[in-house]
Order: structure tokens, then sequence, then C-alpha cells
């Protein structure tokens, strides 16, 4: 499991280390850990042309360490200090003992130029509000330069806590992050400006629950439905797809073919696609009364191209089995009817959808996903799958947000939904919780996805095709 915590439970934490270590101990720890990462990039240390981008606070610090070590293996280390007076005096002096030169802003953009690294340690995990005027240049010069850059902590002008990029900030190939991930280091937009992450421990002891926190192949393994010897289509679960309409019948394909690959046992469907599902999928249990009549199931799926049909909706929020809402479903489904439900619900809204349930504009919650998430699941009283670049899911409870860690930008095609709501609700009848079955879903997709695209455009149809080797691959590790 990877976890992220905020900037505030961050700082607890060292303040607590520091107070046990002797005075510079925590810092030193970090500036190895930077100097490492640093050499890395670089492959040979000796000759290479180093720029540090040097703020106030204590990033400022951990750069002028990391660069005092990289100049005593031989490079050429210029250090531009936005800030003299405020710059950090004893990494500033070790700096200057191991051959280093500091400098101002003034002719920076020829250092960056040419240099072969850039260390940006401009602002730390506590900067907020995008980056200051002054340093704003030297972002864009760093933007135009062919060096590596490499971020201290967190790339400067993006926030620690909500992943939130308000004006300029600094883009990075690699983030060096000390501790633990901060939240903005997984949430778009500012997870684009990070680059890779390298995770440095520097001995932090933290709480028990984060912030956020992202499942890897082996969380999902210990997640997956496994039939066992006894069991059978029925007591493997049964999923409902209530979905499609004339106009889009071939959502109720694509959502069946999401369930049939997600645990369950059986799909049964309903709905005005019947034809096209069947010629499909054969073994699907098609039925054409409404889900009041189709049989019991474990759970139900509605609204994927479901159109205007509201009275469905209203049907299947009704029952008392847990229900994914997706696409249509989620404009028809009444706040009240959603909140006023006993068993789990399960929203999967992308970016656009959420804007229009929370009345806002699509930019607000694209630049503030951990927001919204966190709004809507308040709203409804649900759990919430919230789509896009990072998928983030949060239960009404508050609590642990989940990000998860596939995905491609080739899944952004038609269809695509559509598979992860069938998915979704094959995972919740085989008896996953509703935040489980929405990360387990989002993570198997996202693996299909990349394995589907490979680089080149797929449809959603290739999507459910790689499910299974998603599945097999999360499996066997």
């Amino acid at each position: 499991m990877r976890t992220a915590y905020s900037v505030e439970t961050v700082r607890t934490a060292e303040r607590e280390l520091m107070a046990r270590l002797p005075d510079g101990a925590l810092m030193q720890r970090a500036a190895a850990g930077l100097a490492a990462a640093c050499a890395d990039v670089l492959g040979r240390v000796y000759g290479s042309r180093v720029v540090l981008l040097v703020g106030s606070g204590d990033n400022g610090g951990d750069a002028l360490y990391a660069g005092a070590r990289l100049a005593r293996r031989g490079a050429g280390v210029s250090a531009v200090l936005l800030a003299p007076e405020r710059a950090h005096g004893g990494g500033l002096a070790a700096l200057r003992r191991a051959g280093g030169r500091t400098t101002g802003t003034d002719g920076a953009e020829g250092l960056i130029a040419r240099a072969d690294l850039v260390v940006d340690g401009i602002v730390g995990i506590g900067g907020k509000g995008g980056l200051r005027p002054e340093a704003v240049p030297l972002a864009d010069a760093v933007g135009r330069a062919r060096a590596a850059v490499v971020a201290v902590d967190l790339p400067s002008g993006v926030d620690a806590d909500t992943g939130e990029v308000r004006g300029a900030a600094v883009r990075a190939d690699l983030t060096v992050t000390f501790g633990t991930h901060k939240p903005g280091l997984l949430i778009d937009p500012a997870r684009e400006y990070a680059g890779s992450v390298r995770l440095v421990d520097i001995g932090l002891s933290l709480p028990e629950e984060p912030e956020l926190e992202a499942l890897q192949h082996a969380d999902v393994a210990r997640l997956l439905p496994v039939p066992a010897v006894e069991s059978d289509k029925y007591r493997r679960g049964v999923v409902g797809i209530a979905a499609g309409s004339s106009r889009y019948p071939g959502a109720a394909v694509l959502a069946v073919a999401g369930a049939l690959r997600g645990g369950a046992g059986a799909v049964r469907y309903v709905g005005p696609a019947g034809q096209a599902v069947i010629a499909r999928f054969p073994e699907t249990l098609v039925s054409d009364g409404g889900p009041k009549h189709a049989g019991r199931v474990q759970a139900w799926v509605v609204g994927p191209g479901a159109g205007d049909d509201a009275a469905t909706v209203a049907e299947v929020l009704a029952t008392d089995v847990p229900v994914l809402i997706d696409a249509d479903g989620l404009r028809l489904a009444e706040t009240s009817a959603v909140r006023g439900r006993r068993a789990p619900t399960l929203m999967t809204p992308h970016a656009g959808e959420a804007a229009a349930l929370l009345g806002v504009e699509r930019r607000e919650v694209e630049d503030g996903r951990l927001a919204a998430v966190r709004e809507l699941a308040g709203r409804y009283g649900a759990t919430v799958l919230l789509k896009g670049s990072t998928t983030l899911i949060a239960s009404s409870g508050g609590g642990v947000v989940r990000v998860n860690p596939t995905g491609t930008s080739w899944l952004a095609t038609a269809g695509s939904g559509d598979v992860l709501s069938g998915l979704g609700g094959s995972l919740l009848a085989a008896g996953l919780s509703a935040v489980d079955a929405a990360s387990v879903a989002a993570y198997l997709h996202g693996l299909a996805g990349r394995f589907a695209a490979d680089g080149a455009p797929m449809g959603a149809h290739d999507v459910a095709e790689g499910i299974a080797g998603a599945w097999r691959s999360v499996v066997r590790g």
C-alpha cells in the first residue's frame, strides 16, 4: 500500500523526530537521499553542471547540502538564491566549503540554460497559491532548458495537500520526497508536474490512518473474489444491469461485458437492449420485465446509456442491495433517494458529471479533484469514484481517500466507463464493500487499458477483453 499524509501530519512527525536527533541530522538524511538521486539522474557526476534554485525554507537547505555533496564529487555547482538574506546558513557554508558558487537571480536564466541538472528547492511543502512573481521567470527558464529537473520534496508551485496548481509551477522529471508521499504527488494536476517520484525514508513515525492511499498489486490480489470449492453461480453473486436504450444499446453491451469479467457468478440484464446483449453474450440472463421482475440479484448497476428512463433508476434505488450509479443514472437519481438508501451506493461520475451534480464548472472539479470527490460523497451519503486522469474514491463517512495508480490516457474513449461500471457492479455482487469494489475495479480497468492499448488507440471492447489478463497479472504478482 502506498500512503500519503498531509503537511500538518508530516510537520508534526518531523518535529517529534528532530527532538530526538542531534541538530541538523534530519536535514542531512534528506540531503543524502537527494544527492544520491541526483547522482543517479546525472549518471556521471564529475564535470557535470548543476544549478540549485534555492528558496528560504528547509527545501532550500536540503538543496544546498545535497549540492555540497555533488560538488565534493567533482560537479560544478551553482546556487541561485532567491532570498540571499534568508537562505539556510549551514547549507550555504557547506556548499561554499565544497567549492560551490552562489549567485542572485540576475543571470540565472543563462546558468539554467547551460545546466545538466536543475534542483528545484524554491518552495517547500507548505507553499500555497503558486509561485511568487520573482520565481516565475526561473520556472519558465527551467521549462525551456534541456537539463533534467529534480524537485525537492514537491515541485515548487503545487499544493502538497490538494494537488491543485494555481499559477506557474516547476515541472520536474523526478521528485525526491522525504518520509512519505504527499497527496499532491498522487493527484492531478500536481501529479503531472512531479514526474517520477522517489521516496527517501528519513525515519518519520506516522499515524496509522493516512490522508490518501493507493492500492498495489498485492493489496488488490487479497481483495479479488475467488470461488470456493462448493460455490455455484448464485453463491458467487448475481449482478443486475439496468442500462442501455434504443439510442444507446452499446452501453448495455459494454456494461455487461465488464460485469461478466468481474467475479460474479451470473449477470442479469433488464432494458431495451436485450437482443443486442444476448447476441453478444448468450450467457446473460435477459429479462424484459424491469428490475422488480428480473429475479434475485446481489447488486445492481444502473444508468449507462439509460437516456431519460428515470423510472428504472428510481426502481433500482428502492432495492435493498448495493447499487452502482453511472452516466445517465447520475443525472436521473434523486438526491433524497440516494441518501435514504440503507444498502451501499457507489456513484461513478467523470469530471463533467461531478460538476453538474455539484453545480460548479467542470474546471473547478478538475483543478480540485480531492475536494470535489469528498464533497460529493458527503452530499449524497454514498461512496464516490471520480473518474479522470487521477481516479479518486471517497466514502460518505470521510476518512482515507483512495487514489488509483493504474491507467492510461488511451482509456479516454467512448464506452470505457460503461465497462468500468459493469466491472464494479460485479465486484459489489461478489461481496466487496463499495470502497473496495470501486478501488479494485479502477485498478483492473486501468491495467486492462494499459494492456489493450500498448501505446496505440483502442476501443472500450478491447478494455473489457483485457480485464482477464489484468486479473491474472495481479494474482501472479
